[in-house]
């Protein structure tokens, strides 16, 4: 799998025409996007006014409640329960589908018009299945399927027939709707679930903040000053500001994680393939070794995202996707009150230093585990399993092979956060040769892969590790464009290794008050004021295909953090 990361180039006259095609082609799809919403569902201009003020708080905002759009009952639908606890509502009609349906259609319709987080929305089809699902209930006396009348929102990623995936690219627009559903779609509307909208990403999908031509940046939620996070920032947003009570995006370096922690919610990168991921648009070369991208899910809470997780692999996904692994999901009986864990801790890297907020949180986190008994191993700097070096050769396994460059075709500009070409290589050399032929590229990548995991998997034998605790990143969300490279996300994609971000701690100007300038902006600097309030967060990662122990381990320490 490779990155595409060239810019455009062609002559001044041929520049002229394309910019002009682009551009058109970019309004007449905002155009239909904003005409999707309807009338009775947008804010007024004065609504407009007050809640665009740059550096809001949306969701302390309460935009929702004074906008009036929504009724009571749809508020108390969308703000007070979990998945879970609607799902046991609407499989005992307590709560209609459609009336479910409908408030998360227009909360994510308000938070559209605020946050640019949606790319599709397909509310009346939406709408049309809830009253299937609702006169099915009624019907034959029982749920549709474990997911019944529950709405998920999507990454623009995963195609939908009759819906167009642009994947941040203008050229895509010129692409036909999609013939076919992607695997994980037939298996949320098998599973009963209600797909209406399909959620922002960036321009390539690899940068850490949201932002392409065709529809405009994602603002965070939280503070609109500041990054949503990429690449599913989208969901991320969407999430965060209750217009998803649960979302599904992809991670191939953190593109999951980055958005949950900058927008201050939960999210799971599981190993790759045991959630299907096949029938998605990428835009990127397949057929060469490398990472490989997971999908997974971003929720308000982690019995939410277990749910998730058993739900789908309950459902058998290597029937609809030929690529996931036919592994069920182990459910683990064990006395979460008593339960002790053994928590290794990732050693701070001197290349990409913990801002202040994030360093005060983990050793917060770190204190109350372990007066909860919990045995805190902190692990010794080693070069061969650094996080340093893993960025490294993460970065060249995702960018030694073949692309098509899908942005010089149609003449659009490159945005902010990919014209900067953020990478790690300020860190030292590449681990494998640049001047090799591919196929001896090819090889050297898997021999340095390999051994990177040989060394991890001898610190978590000889530590007796259960998992790790780690920083999502060394920062919160940061202001736009400023996020960089994801040091301590991809190195865990790298070693295909679950990994569950936990929203815990805020970032605060009076208990960290002094700033912290990076060197040459090779990576976000601290600024105490323009991240005052922002939600921190810590990552929980476990070997590969401990999915489970990974979501356990989360939950318990996730209990204990909150319980000192």
């Amino acid at each position: 799998m490779t990155v595409e990361w060239v810019a455009p180039a062609s002559s001044p006259a041929v520049n002229g025409q394309r910019q002009k095609n682009w551009e058109s082609l970019v309004a007449a799809k905002r155009e239909e996007l904003q005409k999707s919403i309807p009338n009775a569902w947008r804010l007024t201009g004065k609504q407009l006014k007050l809640f665009s003020q740059k550096g809001i708080n949306l969701v302390a905002a309460d935009v929702c409640r004074k906008s009036g759009i929504l009724s009571e009952s749809e508020l108390d639908i969308t703000e007070n329960y979990t998945a879970q606890e609607l799902l046991q509502k609407l499989a005992a009609g307590e709560v209609s589908a459609l009336e479910t349906t409908t408030g998360f259609c227009k909360r994510a319709s308000i938070a559209q018009q605020l946050l640019s987080c949606l790319t599709e929305t397909f509310f009346p089809k939406a709408l049309e299945r809830a009253n299937f699902l609702d006169d099915y209930l009624r019907r034959e006396g029982r749920v549709y399927g474990p997911l019944h009348g529950l709405p998920v929102s999507v990454k623009d990623s995963f195609d939908i027939e009759g819906v167009l995936s642009t994947v941040g690219y203008v050229s895509f627009l010129e692409h036909s709707p999609a013939t076919s559903n992607s695997a994980m779609i037939n298996m949320l509307l098998d599973l009963g679930a209600v797909l209406y909208v399909k959620t922002n990403i960036p321009q390539t999908m690899m940068t850490g903040d949201s932002e392409n031509n065709i529809f405009g940046r994602t603002l965070n939620p939280r503070d609109t000053n500041l990054t949503a996070g990429g690449s599913s920032g989208g969901e991320g947003a969407l999430v965060a500001f209750r217009g998803s009570i649960l979302g599904v995006g992809t991670d191939i370096a953190g593109s999951i994680r980055i958005p949950a922690l900058c927008c201050g919610v939960y999210g799971f990168k599981p190993t790759t393939n045991r959630i299907p991921f096949g029938g998605q648009t990428s835009g990127v070369t397949t057929g060469f070794p490398g990472l490989i991208p997971s999908a997974g899910p971003l929720s308000h809470n982690l019995k939410d995202i277990q749910m998730f997780m058993s739900t789908i692999l309950d459902a058998h996904p290597w029937k609809y996707d030929e690529t996931a692994i036919g592994a069920p999901w182990h459910r683990l009986e064990i006395q979460k009150e008593t339960h002790k864990l053994i928590i290794g801790i990732l050693p701070e890297d001197p290349a990409f230093p913990l801002h202040p907020p994030i360093r005060r949180t983990l050793e917060n986190a770190i204190t109350s585990l372990r007066n909860h008994g919990h045995t805190i191993v902190h692990l010794l700097s080693d070069e061969n399993r650094s996080v340093a070096y893993g960025n490294r050769l993460a970065f060249q396994y995702l960018t030694y092979g073949p692309h098509v460059d899908h942005i010089a075709t149609s003449g659009e500009p490159l945005v902010t956060s990919v014209a900067k070409f953020s990478n790690p290589m300020f860190t030292g050399p590449f681990p494998v040769a640049q001047d090799l032929s591919l196929e001896k590229k090819i090889v050297a990548l898997h021999e340095a892969r390999q051994n990177y995991a040989k060394t991890w998997r001898k610190t978590w034998l000889e530590n007796k590790l259960h998992v790790i605790l780690a920083p999502g990143s060394q920062n919160t969300a940061v202001p736009h464009d400023t996020y960089g490279w994801p040091p301590y996300t991809v190195m865990w994609n790298l070693l295909d290794f679950p990994a569950c971000i936990i929203p815990f701690g805020i970032a605060s100007k009076h208990l960290d008050p002094e700033p912290m300038k990076v060197q040459d902006n090779v990576q976000p600097s601290y600024d105490p004021h323009a991240v005052h309030g922002l939600p921190c967060a810590l990552q929980v990662i476990a070997p590969k295909f401990q999915d489970e122990q990974c979501l356990l381990a989360a939950e318990i320490i996730d209990k204990d953090i909150r319980n000192n």
